[in-house]
């Protein structure tokens, strides 16, 4: 329950990307809170895991100390993927836009918009990008506090 409590929060928060944005990249108001802008953080990088191709990563919240809740949105760009791997924590993966086929344990299925997937410790999975369209996705998971 609490990992689906936490998905919950992170969809409401990019959901309310969106909107009209801060002018700040990283703000940290006196009430304790941080706001990031997906345009100032996001990078190039590899598909993660030798998935291959390019992706795009912006990891929100990543250097804020004490903080457990992995927050990411990760946009597979045409041919690349996310690498098939062990996991080690619960990890949900909910795809925003476009195609992709996911191997879990062996098998694999189809994801699209309003796909979610929670892969459980001990699992293996990996996903590849399908289509013309980027494959967009946010992630979530939990790691040791910074």
């Amino acid at each position: 329950m609490r990992c689906f409590s936490l998905f919950v929060v992170s969809v409401v928060l990019v959901a309310g990307s969106t909107q009209a944005q801060p002018p700040s990249t990283h703000h940290r108001a006196p009430g304790g809170y941080i706001v990031q802008h997906e345009s100032d953080i996001g990078k190039t990088e590899p598909g993660t895991h030798n998935g291959g191709g390019q992706t795009i990563g912006y990891s929100f919240f990543d250097k804020t100390p004490g903080l457990t809740l992995v927050f990411r949105k990760r946009a597979l760009k045409p041919g690349s993927g996310i690498g098939y791997h062990e996991q080690k924590e619960d990890e949900i993966y909910y795809v925003l836009s476009g195609h992709g086929a996911m191997t879990v344990d062996g098998k694999t299925f189809d994801v699209g918009p309003g796909t979610a997937v929670l892969t459980r410790p001990g699992s293996s999975h990996g996903i590849k990008q399908q289509g013309m369209e980027d494959l967009v996705m946010l992630i979530n998971y939990e790691q040791p506090a910074k």
